[in-house]
């Protein structure tokens, strides 16, 4: 590669690298000032998030327990009709089919999550899940919001799978044909397997794009901390409480305000060991073929 070709890229690099250090260095600052304020112990082994009004409680695992509730119920949704979509895509679609439906599906990925929050605060909650489940369903619940998320990420898990599935050899399916085996077999028993890996990295990228999602939890699931994976129910996840502080009246240099980057700390790690995840399981058990 030429030099005039590394230059551009090494400066994105090193802008990459620059910035994702600041961003480090502020939420330390600020997180250290926290727990020179809050223990350890209080942060990490009680159950209870209140941090104003009364007496304040800083248990995170109500809000990792909100945020594990939409991640597993939108997963539960999006990953099935997402493979389902890569596996008609790749093994049974024409190819003019497919050249209009996968543009259709990735579109969504263009469309606005306040878009998706609004939608399913007002529709899917009062005109779907109320109408089926009963008027004793929250306005504000987790699994409206799991729903929406599920779209949002479906077309990751779609659109990358469906590339996984591609790239597996022509030879592989024709050996399974061959010894007798049916168009449903060799997708999920010789293509599947193989672009495994894809997969994977698929499903872990939708998680850590569930995680750093603000707009859809914070106006669908509620602000209320609760400590349960009950679909139903009112929470609140890590990003929908930085957001209800970050749109307060919290001064800099309250506990309040340093809660805000203790809980943005431990968004950063979980997503960071999302990715790392990915990295290696795809780097662990990537196919290459000749």
């Amino acid at each position: 590669m030429s030099i005039r070709c590394c230059a551009p890229l090494t400066a994105c690099a090193a802008v990459s690298l620059l910035t994702t250090c600041a961003i480090i260095y502020v939420l330390l600052e600020e997180t250290i000032a926290f727990f020179r304020e809050v223990s350890f112990s209080d942060f990490f082994l009680e159950t209870r998030w209140r941090p104003q009004g009364g007496t304040p409680s800083f248990g995170i695992w109500e809000l990792v327990a909100g945020t594990a509730n939409v991640v597993i119920w939108s997963l539960v949704m999006a990953v099935p009709v997402g493979l389902a979509s890569a596996i008609y895509l790749s093994e049974y679609a024409h190819p003019r089919a497919r050249s209009i439906l996968k543009p259709v599906l990735e579109a969504l990925a263009g469309v606005p999550t306040v878009v998706f929050a609004y939608f399913a605060l007002n529709f899917i909650t009062t005109g779907v899940l109320r109408p089926v489940l009963g008027n004793d369903v929250p306005i504000f619940n987790a699994l409206a919001a799991s729903i929406m998320l599920a779209v949002m990420i479906l077309p990751t898990i779609a659109s990358i799978s469906e590339d996984a599935m591609t790239s597996v050899p022509r030879d592989l399916r024709e050996a399974a044909y061959g010894l007798g085996a049916t168009k449903l077999e060799v997708a999920v028993r010789v293509v599947l397997p193989a672009a495994l890996s894809g997969v994977i990295a698929s499903i872990l990228l939708a998680i850590a794009r569930v995680v750093g999602e603000t707009m859809i939890v914070a106006v669908a699931a509620g602000s209320s901390p609760n400590l349960t994976l009950w679909p139903l129910s009112t929470i609140q996840t890590m990003t929908g409480f930085m957001l209800q502080i970050g749109l307060g009246d919290a001064a800099r240099g309250t506990i309040d305000y340093q809660a805000l980057f203790a809980v943005g700390t431990m968004l950063f790690a979980i997503t960071f060991l999302f990715n790392i995840g990915a990295t290696w399981f795809v780097g662990r058990f990537r196919e290459e073929y000749d």
